[in-house]
């Protein structure tokens, strides 16, 4: 799927907003988001238009990759963000496919990327809502976050925080998925899953 190249893309950060969830395995896309934007040397302000905190700039070298870029971290709660989502990519005009999902991903083991364009949700809360807004073709970066241990709940196990021994890594794996969202998004899909899908 092409795209115009001087069009902005839309990056978004999926997770609940609050302290509370701060350090939750549901808000490693917040995580990366975060990451980018102290790269970019850019700080979250509230959205005018949409339940959200953005962050404008650029990714990539200076040159015809370097890419506009919206960093974005719906403020809706995770089962809405599909309405901030959609809020924006109409008011940055943002084509659908330039927009890319980074969230937590349970069918895959803790830290190991995919990426992807369109697909199902997976029973992802985050992604039914923007699929139910504005339709699928749009890239996931999915982080493995692994599936719940014993008898533990699904929604219980996303929203509890990292555990001691992954948080000896996850400093690492964000880096990199924040890398491979710059790879997509300057390089392009297959060149980043050559890449980045272990």
């Amino acid at each position: 799927m092409t795209t115009d190249a001087n069009a902005p893309w839309l990056v978004v950060g999926l997770g609940n907003p609050g302290p509370g969830y701060a350090a939750n395995r549901h808000n490693v896309g917040f995580m990366v988001a975060d990451l980018l934007a102290e790269r970019m040397g850019g700080r979250f302000k509230r959205a005018a238009k949409a339940q959200a905190q953005v962050v404008e700039g650029r990714i990539g070298a200076p040159g015809p990759a370097n890419r506009r870029v919206i960093l974005a971290k719906p403020m809706s709660y995770m089962n809405l963000s599909g309405g901030p989502v959609t809020a924006l990519r109409d008011f940055y005009k943002v084509p659908t496919a330039n927009i890319v999902a980074v969230h937590d991903e349970l069918d895959i083991d803790y830290g190991v990327l995919r990426l992807k364009l369109g697909g199902g949700d997976n029973g992802h809360n985050g992604l039914k809502s923007m699929t139910k807004a504005m339709g699928a073709d749009y890239h996931r970066v999915r982080f493995g976050i692994g599936r719940p241990p014993g008898r533990m709940q699904v929604a219980d196990f996303v929203l509890k925080d990292f555990s001691a021994t992954e948080r000896k890594e996850l400093d690492y794996l964000v880096d990199r998925a924040a890398d491979a969202v710059e790879c997509l998004v300057t390089e392009g899909l297959e060149r980043a899953q050559s890449s980045y899908n272990s």
